[in-house]
């Protein structure tokens, strides 16, 4: 048995019929590809942040980066195939797109999903005023939701 069956077979262990009734096979996999990989990330950062940058400044000459954000810098490709390879082995499995048009598509959607976050940042918390916290979960939904079609309709179609 492959990794990607495995992964799919405990994930479908939880699509029973309640669930079913509401939500599509294809949409509870790319959710739950989602939480694995936001699970994979935060074991990453926290590994890395407490023993491989030792939570210290990191000074490279022309500037100085912080502990936690040197973690992000370093854990970000790691999650980035990692959610890659679920988007395309369990989540998006008929697709018939080479895999370096993927990978390059799928950067596109990251970026995309990044600046839709700092856009909407900005925007709700700054311009509208909603408090930052509301404006995070609202700004996830949105992410989550363009993320979901782009990669359906585009990334991995």
């Amino acid at each position: 048995m492959t990794l990607q069956s495995l992964i799919t077979k405990v994930i479908d262990l939880f699509y029973i019929p309640v669930v079913e009734r509401f939500v599509p096979r294809q949409i509870f996999r790319y959710g739950a590809c989602g939480a694995i990989n936001m699970t994979l990330d935060a074991i990453w950062y926290f590994l890395i942040y407490h023993f491989v940058v030792a939570k210290q400044f990191v000074d490279l000459g022309f500037v100085v980066i912080s502990p936690h954000i040197l973690s992000l810098v370093i854990v970000f490709p790691i999650t980035f195939f990692t959610g890659f390879w679920l988007n395309r082995y369990v989540a998006f499995r008929a697709t018939h797109i080479s895999g370096y048009k993927q990978l390059a598509r799928y950067l596109l959607t990251v970026l995309g999903a990044i600046a839709i976050n700092y856009i909407s940042m900005k925007l709700l918390v700054e311009h509208a005023h909603i408090w930052a916290t509301p404006s995070k979960l609202l700004t996830t939904v949105i992410s989550t939701v363009y993320s979901y079609l782009v990669g359906r309709y585009y990334t991995f179609r």
